[in-house]
């Protein structure tokens, strides 16, 4: 599902507030790191995950990683945190703006 502009624009603004659920350390994203985002997803639609590491490169290499393994869209993306986006088909949260 693509995102238009004023619907990152309001997920962003939705995301400001919220804490980091998921942690990603130094092992990376492993399978069970997935299934618990995978999770976090369904449960809340929108949220915002922290990445250890310093090097830029790899923590977005990370980002895209996760992105790609959870079928989610990034929202946003500052210094160690992402925020992801994924609709719950079944029982949608977040009323987008068109």
């Amino acid at each position: 599902m693509a995102l238009t502009n004023s619907q990152i624009r309001y997920l962003r603004g939705l995301a400001h507030d919220l804490n980091p659920v998921i942690l990603v350390g130094n092992k990376g994203v492993t399978p069970a790191l997935v299934k618990e985002f995978g999770a976090a997803l369904d449960q809340h639609e929108l949220v915002k995950v922290k990445i250890a590491g310093d090097d830029r490169e790899a923590r977005k290499r990370q980002i895209d990683e996760l992105a790609g393994q959870a079928g989610a869209e990034v929202v946003q993306r500052i210094g160690h945190v992402a925020s992801y986006f994924r609709r719950n088909a079944d029982a949608p949260k977040i009323a987008l703006p068109r």
